[in-house]
Formats: C-alpha cells, structure tokens, sequence
C-alpha cells in the first residue's frame, strides 16, 4: 500500500486528489492523512443550502465542498485529521465500515484511548462522535474515508452546520455539541494534531501490512488541480439547483435520511429530485429518470422501481420505505 504525504489544506484539492487517485487506472493501493482549513463538506446526495448556516459560513469565509460519497455534512478545521484508504480489487464489495475503522480504532488503542464503531458509520469514545465514515465502490475499487476530530474548535462546527431535529431525536440527544468530542480530551500526553498523525500512521498497520511512501509525480499534481478547477470549485458541483417542485417530503430510516421534491403536473411526474444522507453507488439521475413520466400513485411507482436493484442506489432502504418518501 502506498502513503501519499499531503500537506496542502486546500479543501478543493484534497477532494479532488482523492478522486483522482480512486479514478486511476493502476493496481495500487493508497493511504491518506490529511487536512483541511475550516470547510464544510457535504455528502454526495444532500442539499447543500439544507445543511449549511448560510450567514455565519460567509461571515466566516468558510469553504463549502461535495465529496463523491454518500452520508451527512461534516466540519473540518485544522484540529481535525482526516483518513482515506483506496483499495483495489473490491468488484463485490459490500459497505463495509468494521474493516476500515478497525485500523484507527486499534492505533487510538496503542494511545491509550478506547474506542468503538457506533450505529451506521461513527467512531465513539463514550458515546461521543469524533470520527464520521463514508465509502464509494466503482470499478473494483473502493474508496474509504473519514474525519478525525482531534483537536477542532466545536463551538464553530455547531455553529456552521445545520442539524436536522429528526436527527436528534434519532440519536436521543439535545443538541450537537452533547455528542461530539475530540480526541485530545482523552489522551494521557498533550501532543500536536501533527504528532497524532505520525503516531496514527505508525499504529494503524504495525506488521499487518507493508506500507511504502511516494510522491505524486507532476502529471497527477496538473491533473488534480484540472479537476479541483473544473469540478471541486464549480457552483453546479457543490450547490447545484433545486427543481421546481409541488410535493416536498421527507423520512429517517435505518440506512439514512431521503428527501424526496417531485414536480408533479395532471397527475403525472413531472420532475423529482432525491436528496439525503444514505448511502449508495448508483447514479441517482437513474432512479429519478425512471420515475419521470409515471402516474403519481403507489402501484406505478413500485412497477417502475421493482425493475430496479434499489440497493444499489440507497443501500439499506427498500422499496416501501421508498415509496412511502415519494407519495
């Protein structure tokens, strides 16, 4: 497996590497640590405007980005380590977070704090959140990453994301800052995020597995900065438009939040938009072009998705909990 040593903060570039490494066409492995500057990062399938506190994001001049995986928003700051694992040969993989969260729960261990992997794909210590996971599975290659709050100002991630209330009662809590924590607090010796890096990358693997460190040439590095410009920084990309809609409506499940819009004219779907915090593979754009053009009632609906493996688009929510969304 290669380590690919990241120093560059800049949001925009960290996703864009990430995808460029998961899009290459090669036969390695990757591990990445890295950091952002105060950024908000939304998952694949959210309303970006739904998750964000417009005001106080501009007044703070924070970044807002979309990454390629599914899940909920998340805050990074320069106290918050995030890791990524790229690895090949995954054809069938299934979302499997046990696999990927092992590492640092047993680095965390070394460290002296114990930790556990909670509910869909949360790191805990005590109950409190520090470490929020997502993954991507494309052409035998998946992508897993997620954050670290080792030392991150909470008082600012409260106040730039919005957290919806079905959330909390999902989770039984009152408010953001009652199940979120750092790391920090909990570690014997006052070390530096830079210096839970390095130990980090030295307990994760040990002996298991044999870890090689390289340099992106100047080729990747002019591809990366192509698709952070034309893609990572682009409006359509982390906003995007809302469609016109008359039918707005909205479930927490199992596997996630899905908001669905549907635009529906003379009885007939006109145009319909999922929105949320599952996670999935599939191109949605499929789901919502096969709905495109049905009658607004359950038994047309259900004949068009039953032709579908929905699994594959909202992994963990079936048809019913689906349709229940749309109607």
């Amino acid at each position: 497996m290669l380590y690919i040593r990241n120093d560059n903060t800049n949001p925009y570039f960290n996703l864009a590497m990430e995808e460029y490494l998961f899009n290459l066409e090669d036969n390695e492995s990757y591990v990445l640590l890295w950091q952002n500057e105060p950024t908000i990062v939304v998952g694949k399938h959210q309303n970006t405007a739904q998750e964000i506190n417009s005001e106080y994001v501009k007044e703070k001049r924070i970044h807002i980005v979309r990454r390629i995986t599914g899940g909920g928003a998340v805050y990074h700051d320069l106290g918050n380590l995030n890791f990524t694992f790229i690895i090949k040969g995954m054809e069938n993989s299934e979302f499997d977070f046990k696999k990927f969260t092992m590492p640092i729960i047993k680095a965390l261990g070394r460290l002296g704090v114990e930790s556990e992997l909670s509910g869909r794909n949360d790191i805990t210590i005590d109950g409190k959140k520090f470490s929020g996971n997502a993954q991507s599975v494309k052409q035998g290659k998946l992508l897993h990453h997620g954050t670290l709050l080792f030392d991150s100002r909470m008082e600012e991630l409260v106040k730039a994301l919005k957290v919806s209330e079905d959330k909390f009662q999902s989770k039984s809590v009152k408010s953001v800052r009652a199940r979120v924590t750092n790391i920090k607090d909990y570690l014997h010796d006052d070390i530096t995020v830079t210096e839970f890096k390095e130990l980090l990358l030295k307990y994760m693997f040990d002996e298991d597995m044999e870890l090689r460190e390289s340099e992106l040439s100047k080729a990747d590095l002019e591809n990366i900065d192509s698709l952070m410009k034309n893609k990572y920084m682009s409006w359509d990309w982390n906003y995007g438009e809302s469609p016109e809609f008359n039918v707005k409506q909205g479930k927490r499940f199992d596997g996630g939040k899905i908001e669905v819009l549907v635009n529906v004219k003379e009885g007939i779907i006109r145009g319909i938009k999922f929105y949320g915090d599952f996670f999935g593979s599939g191109n949605l754009e499929e789901v919502e072009s096969a709905l495109i053009g049905n009658r607004y009632e359950e038994r047309e609906i259900k004949g068009s998705l039953a032709e579908m493996n929905i699994d594959e688009y909202f992994r963990n929510i079936n048809v019913d909990e689906l349709v229940s969304c749309i109607l």
